[in-house]
């Protein structure tokens, strides 16, 4: 049986009157201040044998604190032979370049299949553990039908250091979109705050009151007459369908988007065959082409890029075709 860790925390002359969750962050900077209040409230930190839950608790000086670190458990996902494009990976992160169709995290409907299924088979012993529990750590995630990368935590310092930066939205990330129509201008920014639609609770929306801030810099880099085109998206924020979300209030939805868009387009002035295959074009035309952030442990700069994958390329050529582009 493993045995806890058990860390001693002290409070000094300058640090009394601290809330013990801040105390406990600062004497244990491994730890992130959401783990600490979650050991807080599961009773594993004490002084003098009594037991304190209250995150809000002000520490006195001279407090002498002992916090119990439970041992890493076995995560509830099963480890699966899942084949992963790893674009990179050392002993505090992965970074892996999800194909459409996989679901990042295991949910009600998708408890397997997972790209979490998939690392905790191909990391196996190399995962130290995110908060007690065996498991690698999810700091973002892209849709199902969205391919491209995405960054993991191997252990607690790389899962820290990679959520603050995305919290601070200091994270590089671009996309690539093929969309109906043309933006105009095409060259822009797109804000507008992002929460649940109030008209359908599946899809997301810009609005008027509430959700949170979100901004989308916006590029075009080839248009397909006046029917299509590739957009560049660089993200300020990260919410959820942020690029579907903002795009499709500008009028150009994904193609092969079945959430946001309402109708097909029977009026594209494409061959029969080519509108077909646009409209029926089987997931949301996005993909996660590079990733920027500073290595947790050595705050170097790091900074990938993926190919797009072969159904967009083949959409583009399609497009490209009957535009008769050289």
């Amino acid at each position: 049986m493993i045995e806890p860790d058990i860390i001693t925390a002290d409070v000094g002359a300058a640090e009394g009157k601290m809330r013990l969750d801040k105390f406990l962050s600062l004497k244990i900077p491994e730890l992130s201040r959401a783990q600490i209040q979650r050991l807080i409230v599961g009773g594993n930190v004490s002084s003098e044998d009594i037991v304190l839950a209250d995150n809000a608790y002000k520490v006195r000086v001279g407090d002498s604190f002992q916090i119990i670190i439970p041992p890493a458990t076995e995560a509830e996902p099963e480890a699966e032979n899942i084949e992963i494009d790893i674009i990179y990976e050392d002993e505090d992160l992965i970074v892996v370049n999800k194909p459409a169709g996989m679901t990042v995290h295991p949910a009600p409907g998708a408890y397997s299949g997972t790209l979490v299924n998939a690392l905790l088979y191909h990391c196996r012993d190399n995962l130290s553990g995110i908060g007690g529990v065996k498991r690698p750590g999810i700091v973002h995630r892209i849709d199902k039908e969205t391919s491209g990368l995405l960054v993991v935590a191997k252990n607690d310092l790389a899962h820290q250091g990679l959520s603050v930066q995305f919290a601070e939205h200091s994270i590089e990330r671009t996309y690539l979109a093929v969309v109906y129509g043309v933006m105009v201008p095409p060259i822009g920014r797109i804000t507008g705050n992002i929460g649940r639609s109030k008209f359908d609770r599946k899809k997301m929306a810009i609005v008027e009151n509430g959700g949170k801030p979100a901004a989308t810099n916006y590029k075009t880099l080839q248009a397909f007459g006046r029917v299509a085109s590739l957009v560049q998206c660089n993200l300020e924020t990260g919410r959820t369908h942020q690029i579907r979300v903002h795009l499709n209030s500008m009028g150009h939805a994904l193609i092969g988007d079945k959430v946001y868009v309402k109708n097909k387009k029977s009026e594209l002035a494409l061959p029969a065959d080519l509108k077909k295959y646009v409209n029926e074009f089987p997931r949301q035309a996005l993909h996660a082409k590079s990733l920027g952030f500073l290595h947790p442990r050595t705050h170097q700069f790091m900074q990938f890029d993926s190919e797009l994958p072969a159904d967009m390329i083949d959409l583009i050529a399609r497009l490209e075709d009957n535009f008769n582009f050289k």
